[in-house]
């Protein structure tokens, strides 16, 4: 990541006042993405995404870290095409110590891999599959956030880690969401929902486990409470490394479990798998194998196939970090 200091003489002539210090970073990827039978687009397309993160840090005189960033991305749009570069929404935090506290457009419990790693490690280019891709299928109660062109309800996280424990909760205030259909441009309103999770973690060696509990309460007409809970385990031995999540909700009748492995064939070179099941009756697995190779300087060649309940999906390409 790429820094530059801004400590100007205006800063250092305020007496008391820290030196701030703005940071950009992110990455950028391109190559092909194929999925079978897509619908109103190629099966075979360009794929490519930017992303800016912009970070603005400062100390104060109480030792008191904060935090702000904005994150500013261009993508494919479906047909190989590139969108035009749009913003998200904002989010801040502040820590000392042990403590952390993030507020606005930011990731809850789950989202965050605080206590829980929830999406493991991911196949291809694009990490199409994931062990908890099934945990997002709509069947299931464990939910996806939205898109960047969509508002964002304010999220309130909090995590304290002390030592090899790790405790984490977050609230998500209720606030309607209004999105853009890509396909159409047109804007839509739902109601949202408004919830909460708590989890906690425990590091011991090379292994780590967590668990998670959380609960949505949906406000718009008809709408039903939806609780949850997620354990995960993770840990590596020698060259293999693996993560594993289990999940249940009141929105599936089934429980919800994947995991991914990843496998170091070399220095540079390391095989993936992921296997993700919803748990939801009627509904296929996600199953896919793929691979990632460092060419050096924050730059890998990725690639993968597999299968998306019963959709052949597959990328390759290149990926650079900055």
């Amino acid at each position: 990541m790429k820094k530059v200091l801004f400590a100007t003489t205006a800063l250092v002539a305020t007496a008391g006042m820290a030196a701030a210090e703005v940071s950009f970073g992110g990455f950028g990827r391109f190559g092909l993405y194929h999925q079978e039978n897509a619908t109103g687009n190629d099966e075979t397309r360009i794929e490519q995404r930017f992303r800016l993160t912009i970070t603005g840090q400062t100390t104060s005189d109480n030792g008191l870290e904060f935090e702000g960033r904005i994150r500013f991305q261009t993508d494919e749009n479906g047909s190989g095409a590139s969108s035009v570069a749009k913003s998200s929404a904002a989010g801040f935090a502040v820590s000392t110590g042990g403590f952390r506290l993030d507020v606005g457009s930011v990731s809850n419990v789950i989202d965050s891999g605080d206590v829980v790693n929830y999406f493991g490690y991911g196949v291809g280019l694009t990490s199409f599959a994931e062990q908890s891709s099934e945990f997002s299928n709509t069947a299931v109660g464990f939910g996806t956030k939205g898109s960047d062109l969509d508002t964002v309800a304010p999220t309130v996280k909090l995590r304290y880690t002390v030592g090899d424990f790790t405790v984490s909760a977050s609230v998500t205030d209720d606030a309607d969401t209004i999105a853009v259909d890509p396909a159409t441009n047109v804007l839509t309103t739902t109601t949202g929902n408004s919830s909460y999770q708590i989890g906690a973690g425990y590091s011991f060696g090379n292994y780590a486990v967590g668990a998670v509990f959380g609960s949505t309460e949906n406000t718009g007409p008809g709408g039903s409470d939806n609780d949850e809970w997620l354990l995960g385990f993770t840990g590596d031995i020698g060259a293999l490394a693996f993560a594993i999540i289990v999940g249940d909700s009141d929105a599936q009748s089934d429980v919800s479990y994947g995991f991914s492995v990843k496998y170091d064939v070399g220095a540079a070179t390391e095989i993936r798998f992921v296997f993700s099941d919803s748990g939801a009756p009627g509904n296929s697995d996600t199953i896919a194998l793929g691979f990632r190779h460092s060419l050096g300087g924050g730059v890998s060649l990725q690639g993968g196939i597999g299968d998306d309940q019963g959709t052949t999906k597959a990328d390759l390409g290149v990926i650079f970090n900055f």
